[in-house]
């Protein structure tokens, strides 16, 4: 199919405003999924309705939040009523326009669609400002061709991301072998006062206001409360600073310092890499090297926070005191096997930092690409178009496998079945002997789960390639064990 699109959005769709429904607690065989706002972005919360009437989407529309503090946001390649919040672009018949495109189209524009809501509170789609979107002068055809490259991309970052987030399980996953949980303290270790692990000491905010233009500006970074997250381990940026002036009245902490919140997000937690100042609302905690490692505390608030936060007196916002925190009771294990865990906490942070860069390089080029191709300026002539309509792109990218030679992979064929790896004893059987494949293929380098699971994964899509079966979690605590067996002999 060619031809050319049309020249706005409004002249090639209609708007349809969702209703607010029921949601079944226990659905019936007859209910119909409930399309919400947190449904644009993933399937991880499905809900149903029973109510017989509604405004249905189907996969070739586009969904847009149309009001509150997430409108703009976009979703397709959904089925089931849309709710209240939520509005449906449906492509007029003989427009010429593929979902997929439309709706990363759609999605760059999110900031142009945030800058033109109305609502002084509570911000609105501008009808108006939505239908009046130029569309990209893009053929047909070349729009598959740009959505099928555009889900590549986006499917790399997903997979990114996702080793992120393993890498940031298996360092959890350490830390309680090591020391099991240290809340309900499964290893019956001593437990002391954190104030006995190091010190502990608030930040400074002498001066008021915060944000008086002769405090900040200059050289001096300051970190902020928003800053300090459980999300990461280490804080590697800033966004504002102190002038002179402003230092002058602050206290400046060394790279190496934890930084605890104790207001508003209690008890988040970031380690600087950078000598910085901070407000009076984040605590500074100095490890006694003799008592305590940075990390192994660090570690110990992936558990704690939650009780904390609980347990926070509530004012005008929640908070907790210094002495609260000083006073907070713990395990205290050997600084010698707080040191063990903390040399593989860095191990594994320092592949977390090479997998960021790549996941920030992927956006980069993500962003880059997007643009070109939403301005005419992609090249693609060398771009077949795919022999069925690509799957769209989901809001939040399925991981992909990158293409891996099957003649040089170490893995080898063992001559299974597809149906003995339906069965978990088969596929750990299967795992046993790929992982010590994978170890001689390494000889001296170091084992990285991340890059094994890629090959395993690739290898399973290769030898067989209708089954589209993945290890699951038996098989990641196999790997684990093993990994720890292998640590143990050296």
């Amino acid at each position: 199919m060619t031809g050319s699109t049309p020249s706005t959005l409004g002249s090639a769709i209609s708007i349809t405003k969702g209703k607010k429904h029921e949601v079944s607690a226990s659905p019936s065989s007859k209910a119909v999924r409930l399309i919400g706002i947190d449904d644009l972005r993933n399937d991880d919360s499905i809900r149903y309705t029973d109510d017989p009437v509604g405004v249905e989407a189907v996969p070739e529309d586009i969904l847009i939040a149309w009001d509150g503090a997430n409108a703009g946001t976009i979703g397709f390649s959904k089925s089931g009523y849309i709710g209240s919040t939520i509005a449906r672009l449906r492509v007029r018949h003989g427009a010429q326009l593929f979902t997929p495109f439309i709706g990363a189209y759609l999605k760059s524009k999110f900031e142009y669609l945030r800058q033109t809501s109305t609502g002084a509170t509570i911000p609105h789609i501008n009808r108006n400002a939505l239908e009046s979107i130029p569309l990209p002068a893009v053929t047909y055809n070349d729009q598959i061709r740009i959505a099928h490259l555009l889900s590549k991309v986006e499917g790399l970052i997903a997979r990114r991301k996702q080793q992120l987030a393993q890498l940031d399980a298996m360092l959890k996953g350490v830390f309680l072998e090591m020391f099991g949980d240290p809340v309900r303290n499964e290893k019956g270790w001593d437990k002391a006062p954190l104030e006995q692990f190091g010190s502990i000491n608030r930040g400074i905010s002498k001066h008021r206001p915060r944000n008086d233009p002769q405090l900040l500006g200059g050289r001096h970074p300051l970190i902020q409360t928003g800053e300090v997250s459980n999300a990461g381990t280490y804080i590697t940026a800033y966004t504002q600073t102190y002038s002179d002036i402003g230092f002058a009245q602050s206290k400046p902490w060394p790279a190496g310092t934890l930084c605890i919140t104790i207001a508003a997000n209690i008890a988040q937690t970031g380690i600087l890499t950078f000598d910085a100042c901070f407000p009076d609302s984040v605590v500074g905690f100095t490890a006694d090297k003799a008592q305590s490692n940075t990390l192994y505390v660090l570690g110990l608030f992936w558990f704690f926070q939650a009780i904390l936060e609980k347990n926070a007196p509530a004012a005008a916002q929640k908070n907790i005191n210094l002495e609260i925190l000083r006073g907070l009771e713990v395990p205290k294990p050997p600084v010698e096997l707080q040191n063990q865990f903390a040399d593989a906490a860095e191990k594994i942070e320092a592949l977390k930092s090479r997998y960021q860069q790549t996941l920030t390089d992927l956006e980069t080029l993500y962003a880059a690409l997007s643009q070109s191709a939403f301005k005419g300026e992609l090249d693609l002539s060398r771009i077949p178009l795919p022999a069925a309509a690509p799957e769209p792109m989901p809001t939040e990218a399925a991981p992909v496998t990158v293409d891996l030679d099957v003649s040089t992979s170490p893995l080898p064929d063992l001559g299974l079945t597809a149906g003995a790896l339906a069965d978990e004893a088969g596929r750990l059987a299967l795992l046993t002997a790929w992982l010590e494949a994978w170890q001689t293929h390494l000889g001296t380098r170091p084992f990285g789960l991340p890059a094994f699971l890629d090959a395993t994964q690739t290898r399973l899509q290769t030898l067989y390639p209708e089954s589209e079966r993945e290890l699951g979690m038996a098989a990641y605590e196999q790997i684990k064990d093993w990994v720890f067996a292998a640590h143990a002999s050296g």
